[in-house]
């Protein structure tokens, strides 16, 4: 089975992982948010690993440093909506507390990807 660039890329890992949590955390949210929240939560944690495999794809840096700048703005995006279900109490401290820690490592990834892009 072939293996593409950005299967190999830790940052992309991490997205996915992080989509996966959100996955499962927005579960147990409630059933009148699942157009909400919900939705906007998944799309913006999905955006995130979607966005750094388009960029993947392409053949320019410039147009690969375009869609980690798309990624980053997907994880902020992620954030503002998880700080919301925390201030809602949707999720738990804890959770919330992973949801920042995780978007926290992968914007640093995604800061020194976009930096690489540029200087290639």
């Amino acid at each position: 089975m072939k293996l593409f660039s950005f299967e190999k890329l830790v940052v992309w890992q991490e997205a996915r992982h992080l989509a996966l949590f959100i996955y499962k955390t927005t579960k147990s949210f409630p059933s009148e948010e699942k157009f909400g929240l919900v939705s906007q939560m998944r799309r913006s944690a999905v955006s995130i690993s979607s966005n750094i495999v388009e960029g993947s794809g392409r053949h320019s840096n410039k147009d690969k440093a375009r869609f980690t700048e798309i990624a980053y703005g997907s994880a902020l995006e992620l954030l503002n909506q998880a700080i919301l279900s925390n201030d809602l109490e949707f999720v738990t401290t804890i959770d919330y507390e992973i949801i920042r820690d995780k978007i926290g490592k992968i914007t640093a990834m995604l800061d020194g990807l976009y930096k690489s892009q540029l200087k290639n």
